[in-house]
């Protein structure tokens, strides 16, 4: 460890490390605000799952495997490693010439991606005492806090084409923006962070690389766009989604399996099987994967929320989740500072995750009727209760192992984190569309789709009985974009001004009135996806209340030098 550096030197590394994973946080966000003129250039509707899917999927599988290859290797060459990866990934996915580059180096960046999640949250164990972490981890969770906002007013604006440097900004921007952070971060790390060392010969663990790579890929293909991705798939062999889903399903089981068999026989395995035998590890580990699951049914569905029923253009909705985001930044950083001075953190998680659980619960209260101050306050509370969970979860692991296995521990929470959140987001999507199709009236019967299944570019969408497809049609945006269409073609039409007129204003009170049904239908659904989330938030909560609690050390005045 590194506890004897210059506090200079510290918040040099730490800066670096903060604006590296401010990238990886801000491009979960930011990619959003672009994709519409990603496909739409490419004319690749086909492949819009899949540029989303393969960052997930490479991110995923890389960040434990990252986390162990740090405790091998040291923090600073793996982390310089997925810093220039990133970079690299990003430049080319904006220097993409077709949609197939474009999902290829998305995946590339993905690697890059998990190394850096995987290190950032470690190297707060490498440079501070355990009671002095809470501070650094509560700025890195304001740090995700924070991108979430930033990311959608970003994209929203480098997309829409602003003048830089006697540039013209676009889409590929929201990738390049990347390049120059990922330099000087890559500069700093190398020049500041010291050099580090490790005693032993480390053993790469092949096997259970190799199976967990599996296990984790299939997974995420298994619940993440998995119809879209698979469609020509199931067409050559006559599989139904829940044919295909019961053959991954198989595979993951199996892999995983595979993977148990081997860390127990591996002499430096990529997650020891021992760690499961620390009560803390253990809970931990199950509370992540319940919070991941609740998390994202909260912040993804209150975004399109705001889209659907306010009307809110992605940028808005991003704006829109500021009383959110105010209250996980101030609950991060003053949590921070409170467990430094007390040395205690068991009772922040706990009451943060009862405060989220409750919050959370109250979000099915909001209808499309709710003014928004309703649901801002919600947000505030809400935020302020994850902010207090987040980062706690890193401390209480982290003061549980030596520092030669923190690497393996701390990314493990964030493992059965995004675990948690893939799955999640599958199991509430699935709802959503189950509510959907039982809340709207029969598509076939509305005057407004029959209207729509006339036009070439809604056939690109999606199906016109697909939930999804219709949500899409009732965005802000894609709105405008049908009514201008139909507009223009009616204003070409053989048609008299007088019955143009009629007939655009039918047209309009027809749009209007699908709006007013998808809006409710929508509002209906969410209803059952927010309770549910409160459930697992509320099995986390007592889940919670059983974690054992030691207290964290401050740091020694007569630290030395040791090994990162």
């Amino acid at each position: 460890m590194h506890h004897h550096l210059a506090m200079r030197s510290k918040i040099i590394i730490m800066a670096s490390v903060m604006a590296s994973m401010f990238l990886v946080a801000l491009d979960q966000t930011i990619i959003a605000t672009a994709l519409g003129k990603i496909v739409e250039e490419f004319n690749a509707y086909d492949s819009l799952s899949w540029i989303v899917t393969a960052y997930l999927l490479t991110t995923t599988i890389t960040v434990p495997i990252a986390g162990k290859f740090s405790d091998l290797f040291g923090r600073k060459i793996v982390l310089l490693v997925g810093v220039a990866i990133f970079g690299v990934g990003s430049l080319m996915s904006g220097m993409a010439g077709d949609v197939n580059q474009l999902v290829l180096w998305r995946a590339f960046q993905g690697i890059g991606g998990g190394i850096i999640t995987a290190n950032a949250f470690t190297i707060i164990g490498d440079l501070f005492a355990a009671r002095e972490r809470g501070r650094w981890q509560g700025m890195i969770g304001a740090v995700f806090g924070l991108s979430s906002v930033i990311g959608p007013l970003l994209g929203g604006w480098l997309t829409d084409g602003q003048a830089i440097f006697g540039l013209t900004t676009d889409w590929r921007w929201t990738f390049l923006i990347n390049v120059p952070v990922a330099i000087i971060a890559f500069g700093l790390i190398t020049i500041f962070s010291p050099p580090l060392k490790h005693e032993s010969k480390p053993k790469i663990d092949y096997w259970g690389a190799a199976f967990l790579t599996v296990a984790l890929a299939t997974l995420v293909l298994a619940v993440d766009n998995t119809e879209a991705i698979f469609a020509d798939v199931m067409d050559t062999f006559s599989l139904s989604l829940t044919g295909l889903r019961l053959i991954m399903g198989t595979i993951v089981t199996l892999a995983t399996a595979g993977f148990i068999w081997t860390e127990s026989r591996a002499e430096q395995p990529i997650i020891p099987l021992r760690f499961f035998k620390n009560r803390t590890y253990t809970l931990i580990m199950i509370v992540a994967t319940l919070f991941g699951a609740g998390f994202m049914g909260s912040i993804l569905y209150l975004t399109q929320f705001n889209q659907q029923v306010f009307g809110a253009t992605p940028t808005e909705s991003g704006l829109m989740l500021i009383p959110m985001v105010a209250g996980i930044m101030v609950s991060s950083i003053g949590s921070g500072q409170l467990i430094a001075r007390t040395g205690k953190y068991k009772r922040f998680m706990e009451f943060g995750v009862v405060l989220a659980t409750i919050m959370i619960a109250l979000l099915a209260t909001l209808t499309p009727e709710s003014p928004y101050w309703h649901e801002a306050i919600i947000m505030t509370a809400l935020g302020f209760g994850l902010g207090l969970v987040m980062p706690i979860m890193n401390i209480a692991v982290q003061n549980e192992f030596e520092q030669k296995e923190l690497g393996v521990a701390t990314s493990s929470v964030q493992l059965f984190r995004t675990l948690g959140s893939t799955v999640g987001i599958a199991v509430f999507g699935a709802m959503l569309s189950s509510g959907l199709a039982a809340n709207l009236p029969d598509a076939s019967k509305s005057d407004y789709l029959a209207t729509l299944s006339q036009f070439e570019q809604v056939k690109k969408i999606g199906y016109l009985d697909d939930p999804n497809t219709l949500l899409t049609l009732n965005m802000p945006d894609m709105k405008k974009q049908i009514r201008a269409g139909y507009e223009a073609g009616i204003a070409q039409s053989a048609l008299s001004q007088e019955v143009q007129q009629s007939v655009t204003e039918q047209f309009i009170d027809n749009q209007n009135e699908y709006s007013d049904q998808v809006t409710h239908a929508f509002s209906k659904s969410l209803r059952t996806i927010f309770l549910t989330s409160s459930v697992l938030m509320l099995v986390a909560a007592i889940v919670v209340f059983f974690v054992p609690e030691r207290e964290l050390k401050q740091a020694s005045p007569n630290a030395t030098p040791g090994e990162m």
